[in-house]
C-alpha cells in the first residue's frame, strides 16, 4: 500500500523540538566553553591598586550599599534577602576557599555577575569593583587571624598544662 501524500510527514511537532533541544545544548556548551576562557582570563587580571585602608573603607560603603543584603554583614552568605534567592550567595569568610579565588576572578564575578547576583559593570567603576574586592578579602583575613589567635591559645594552654 503506497504512502498517502496528502497526509505529510508524520513527525514534524517530533523533529521541531528535536532541533530545538539540540540547539539548546549546543548553545549552552558554547557558553560554557567561553565563560571558562573569560575565567581563566581573569585568573591573570592583577588589581591596580594595593589594597590601602582608604581603598577598603571605599570597599566597604560600595559592599553596604550593593552587596550586603545578600552575603550579609559578616560576608558569610546569610543576608536579609539570601534566603529569597535561588542560589546561595557566596560566603567571603571561608579563608581555605577564598584563598582559591585570584582578584581577578573576584573582580570578574562583581563585574559580570550570575544569576541570581547581578552584574556591576554598569553601576559600579573599575575601581570601586577592585576596591570591593580589597574589602570582600577582609573577611577571610578576619576568619583567618581568629583561627590564628584560637590556635595559639589552645597551644599556650596545652603548654601550661604540660608544665604543671
Amino acid at each position: 500500500m503506497a504512502a498517502n501524500p496528502s497526509r505529510g510527514n508524520p513527525y514534524p511537532v517530533t523533529r521541531l523540538l528535536l532541533l530545538i533541544v539540540v540547539a539548546f545544548a549546543l548553545i549552552s556548551v558554547v557558553h560554557l566553553v567561553l565563560d571558562w576562557q573569560a575565567m581563566a582570563k581573569a585568573r591573570k587580571l592583577k588589581n591596580p591598586d594595593p589594597p590601602t585602608a582608604e581603598a577598603i573603607a571605599s570597599g566597604l560603603a560600595s559592599y553596604q550599599q550593593h552587596c550586603q543584603s545578600c552575603h550579609g554583614k559578616n560576608g558569610d552568605g546569610k543576608g536579609e534577602k539570601a534566603s529569597e534567592l535561588s542560589v546561595a550567595p557566596g560566603d567571603f569568610t571561608d579563608a581555605q576557599k577564598m584563598a582559591g579565588f585570584a582578584d581577578g576572578e573576584l573582580y570578574w564575578q562583581i563585574t559580570k555577575g550570575k544569576r541570581p547576583m547581578p552584574a556591576f559593570q554598569h553601576k559600579l567603576t573599575d575601581q570601586q569593583r577592585w576596591e570591593l574586592v580589597d574589602y570582600i578579602r577582609t573577611f577571610a583575613e578576619k576568619t583567618k587571624a581568629s583561627a590564628n589567635v584560637r590556635t595559639v591559645i589552645h597551644e599556650s594552654a596545652a603548654l601550661r598544662l604540660f608544665h604543671l
